[in-house]
């Protein structure tokens, strides 16, 4: 499969963007009191499945982005899931 000059360009494009959201979430979090599982490793998912939809929308690959869609949405639950542990764990330490 042959591709464009552009289609590899905007490949890197999505992959730099992602991996510089990713970071600016890491050093976000680090100034919070402590971050968990969850939210991490949904945040790496989310991010893969963005990846590869946009991957997938590029190379115009419907299966790659579906797949990939449904990586992010497992992602973001994954991490909305973390964030809640997250939460009753600081309201718990409130009451304390």
């Amino acid at each position: 499969m042959k591709h464009s000059h552009f289609k590899l360009t905007g490949q890197w494009a999505i992959v730099f963007l992602m991996l510089a959201s990713f970071g600016a979430y890491a050093e976000q979090s680090q100034n919070d009191s402590t971050i968990n599982k969850d939210q991490v490793n949904g945040r790496i998912e989310e991010s893969k499945g963005t990846v590869k939809e946009m991957t997938g929308k590029i190379m115009d690959d419907k299966g790659m982005e579906i797949e990939g869609n449904v990586q992010k949405n497992l992602g973001k639950a994954q991490a909305g899931f973390g964030d809640l542990k997250k939460d009753i764990k600081d309201d718990v330490n409130k009451d304390n």
